[in-house]
Order: C-alpha cells, then sequence, then structure tokens
C-alpha cells in the first residue's frame, strides 16, 4: 500500500507539473518575469539537474553536472529537447527509488548540506516541492514574461 501511495503522489506531481512543462518550447525558453529573473530554459534546466542531484542523498548514481544552483542565468540552457529528457528521466529515477525501496527505508535519516539530517521521506517530499515550485514560476512567465536581456546584478536566478 505505501508504495501505491508513494507511486501516485508522484504521478500527481508529474501531471500537474506538466501542464506546465509541455508548454515549454524553444520560443519561450527565454522569456523572463523581469531583466533579473531566470529564464524559463534556466528554470527547467535547473529543475532536471536537481532532481538527479537529490536522488544522490538517496545513494543513486548520476552523471548530471550541476550548471544552475546557485549560479546566475546568463541564458546558457536554452536545449528544452535536453532538459524535458532529463525531467523525464529524473520522474523514472524517482518512480524506480519508490519501487526499490522497503517501507522501513523512508524513515532512514540522510545528511544533507540543505536541511540537515532528514528522512528520506521528508526528502523525497522536498524533491516533489521543489519540482512543483519551479513548474509554478514556469507557469507564471509563460503568462505574464518577456524576453529580457541576460540576468544582470550578479543576482542569483534561481530560488
Amino acid at each position: 500500500m505505501e508504495k501505491d501511495v508513494l507511486l501516485e503522489i508522484l504521478k500527481q506531481n508529474q501531471h500537474t507539473s506538466h501542464f506546465s512543462f509541455d508548454r515549454v518550447t524553444e520560443e519561450t525558453a527565454n522569456l523572463r518575469l523581469n531583466d533579473k529573473a531566470a529564464s524559463i530554459g534556466f528554470i527547467y534546466r535547473h529543475i532536471g539537474e536537481t532532481i538527479h542531484l537529490f536522488g544522490q542523498f538517496f545513494g543513486i548514481s548520476t552523471d548530471v553536472k550541476n550548471t544552475t544552483i546557485g549560479e546566475i542565468d546568463t541564458g546558457q540552457h536554452p536545449d528544452v529537447i535536453q532538459s524535458r529528457d532529463m525531467i523525464e528521466r529524473g520522474y523514472k529515477m524517482l518512480q524506480d527509488l519508490v519501487k526499490n525501496s522497503s517501507e522501513e527505508d523512508w524513515l532512514k535519516p540522510v545528511d544533507t548540506p540543505f536541511f540537515g539530517t532528514v528522512s528520506r521521506i521528508r526528502l523525497f517530499a522536498h524533491v516533489l516541492f521543489h519540482t512543483s515550485h519551479h513548474a509554478g514560476q514556469i507557469s507564471l512567465t509563460l503568462s505574464k514574461g518577456r524576453r529580457y536581456g541576460a540576468a544582470s546584478s550578479g543576482e542569483k536566478a534561481t530560488g
């Protein structure tokens, strides 16, 4: 039952987020809410990277490198197809994690540099929240954004 619940939560997160993700195109990737905000393409890439990088805390190795966490968006991530693939592989990784974890695994502690020591289920919940948060940013930018130059003033582009 527990795995079924987690898989359903994961499936709903993916379904809801895809209302935004499916509207990301090469044409919309450069939209921003303002001249200091991250572009849709950067945020989209960030989502894919962080799903995989958070997976490392669950003991899952990845070949994905961080190019967005703590970085400034200077227009360096316009490849929507690559980002979409990274996100899809990330969801598959999370699905496999649920399927291959025992019930006892979910309460085991995980050390993170962000939250200190938390249970695996709390970290899993955070990964899904983080994805939803940025899907919302993309949705807002799709409806209200416009084309600006690269992020300026040295401000970080993601939150």
